[in-house]
């Protein structure tokens, strides 16, 4: 991952109804929502989310497909994980094992790769 790419996934989520998408997003699994449960569960309106899922998205964090007239979004694991490998690589002067055991989770099931 290059650094304009971090710094689009950070400004991302640096705000709070995004960060609060991505969460939810990240709970949800690969199967994702759709859209107005989304904006159901967060409170807010559908004009408003689409904003914020479109910055995501283009961010590398959210993965969405079209099922009939419904818009799904879901996390995007690979990307999420490019990030936060970008963040770790260099972790101890290249000893991560002295980083606290720090590393993304594993993913159960089909993590959209």
């Amino acid at each position: 991952m290059e650094s304009k790419n971090a710094i689009e996934a950070f400004a991302a989520l640096a705000q709070d109804t995004r960060l609060s998408i991505f969460r939810l997003l990240v709970r949800m699994g690969p199967d994702g929502l759709h859209a107005s449960e989304i904006a159901n569960r967060v409170g807010v309106p559908a004009s408003t989310l689409s904003h914020h899922l479109g910055i995501l998205e283009r961010a590398g964090l959210l993965r969405s497909w079209r099922v009939q007239r419904q818009i799904f979004y879901a996390a995007d694991y690979a990307g999420t994980r490019k990030l936060v490998a970008f963040m770790m690589e260099d972790c101890c002067q290249g000893r991560p094992e002295i980083c606290g055991g720090i590393q993304m989770p594993a993913c159960t099931g089909d993590c959209g790769e």
